[in-house]
């Protein structure tokens, strides 16, 4: 077994992971300030959209790097604001570390190039 079959499946659980959370949690931001109803969330609604079709979008191995660089821009938005009223959030850096590393080395879910699959 080369290490890329060794390394592959966890690299998947990264991606759809990383993907799956980030997305169920710009959703939960977008719909909780939208039910909040103040024009004082209008800009939570649209960050926590943005993060959501920003995850899907990351999740397509078509379109993972312009997903990730949304989730980058959404992540590094959110840390900017949370440092500005006093808030170390270090869930955010590890988030865009991650996103970062996804979208270096490209989708995981089909074989590497070169590698022909046993038949």
């Amino acid at each position: 077994m080369t290490e890329y079959q060794r390394l592959r499946p966890s690299f998947i659980l990264l991606h759809v992971s990383l993907g799956a959370q980030l997305g169920v949690g710009g959703a939960t931001t977008a719909w909780a300030a939208y039910r909040a109803a103040g024009p004082h969330a209008a800009h939570l609604v649209a960050l926590g959209g943005v993060e959501a079709v920003s995850a899907l979008l990351f999740l397509v191995p078509r379109t993972l790097r312009l997903g990730a660089v949304g989730l980058v821009l959404c992540c590094a938005v959110a840390l900017v604001v949370h440092l500005a009223m006093g808030q170390w959030r270090e869930d955010l850096v590890l988030y865009i570390v991650a996103v970062l590393f996804v979208a270096a080395h490209g989708a995981a879910y089909r074989a590497a190039p070169g590698l022909v699959p046993a038949a």
